[in-house]
């Protein structure tokens, strides 16, 4: 199954509760009145697109089609085109132009995080790179060994140090051996405990600081891993690294899991960070680079 299919099997949820219950206002309503418009914005708002797209979304299709008649067809096509401007109709390039590049995957634990790591090892290595994973989660209980494991999966190496050591000397280690073995990316797997928040910060900073010294441009992407399932809370988290991390993209997991796909609007709307690849599974191929109007086309057909 191509991946188109599996996303349009994930997004089911979220098509069925917004798609499908749209379909069935706009069929039982004469016109596009402002009760109709009034449940299209709560169903947006469950979708967790944000109020504030949700009511712009509305605004726009009251100007279009508002007091008078359209059909399920006229709105649904209407609602489709709002949203894929919002999206921009073009996918999200990657940098991975360094000797090697350098990419930290930050986001907190429960995303996600250390299997989108190995997604990303075996998307790069099935365009001909060569891949080293960096286990810089060191302070997580069997966060080495579960990466090792995904790794293996992925038909990478791993560099790591023991459990407890510092990380940006793991990210250190990794660049070192990237050179070494001239691989082309290396992968840096960061630790994700928000409880110690002013700690977690520092210890990205440093690595940055760490990978930047020793590689021009680096980090080239600092990619965050969100869960879909946990909606606006993603966008919460999201802010909560922007500043002290950097992040360049998102990796938006779990799309499979929730009737609120919504939120890859809301990302882009409230936030302005590129969704860079979404997941709809487990296996390794179930992580793919964004194209807004595959997402689009998933969503509605």
């Amino acid at each position: 199954m191509g991946f188109l299919s599996r996303l349009k099997n994930g997004l089911a949820r979220t098509r069925q509760s917004l798609v499908g219950r749209l379909e069935a206002l706009a069929g039982r309503a004469s016109c596009v009145d402002e009760e109709l418009l009034e449940e299209l914005e709560a169903l947006l708002v469950q979708a967790d697109v944000g109020a504030a797209t949700a009511a712009s979304l509305v605004e726009e299709l009251r100007r279009a089609v508002g007091g008078r008649a359209a059909g399920p067809a006229e709105v649904k096509a209407r609602l489709r085109e709002r949203l894929l401007a919002r999206l921009g109709p073009d996918g999200r390039t990657v940098n991975l132009d360094g000797q090697p590049a350098v990419v930290l995957v930050v986001g907190v634990n429960g995303t996600g995080k250390t299997t989108t790591v190995a997604k990303l090892a075996h998307l790069w290595r099935q365009d001909g790179k060569r891949v080293l994973v960096a286990a810089a989660d060191t302070f997580r209980a069997a966060g080495i060994e579960q990466l090792e494991i995904w790794a293996r999966r992925a038909g990478v190496e791993v560099v790591k140090q023991r459990e407890g050591a510092d990380p940006a000397a793991v990210a250190f280690d990794a660049v070192q051996a990237a050179r070494a073995r001239r691989a082309d990316v290396v992968i840096v797997d960061t630790a994700g405990r928000l409880h110690t928040k002013k700690n977690l910060m520092e210890e990205l900073a440093k690595i940055r600081r760490v990978v930047a010294r020793e590689v021009p441009g680096a980090p080239h992407e600092v990619l965050l891993v969100l869960d879909a399932t946990t909606g606006q809370n993603a966008v919460n988290q999201a802010r909560l690294f922007l500043e002290a991390a950097g992040v360049t993209g998102i990796v938006l997991t779990k799309l499979d899991g929730t009737a609120r796909g919504g939120i890859v609007v809301a990302i882009q709307e409230q936030l302005g960070i590129p969704v860079k690849f979404v997941g709809v599974g487990e296996d390794l191929e179930d992580l793919q680079p964004f194209d807004p109007a595959r997402f689009v086309e998933a969503l509605f057909d």
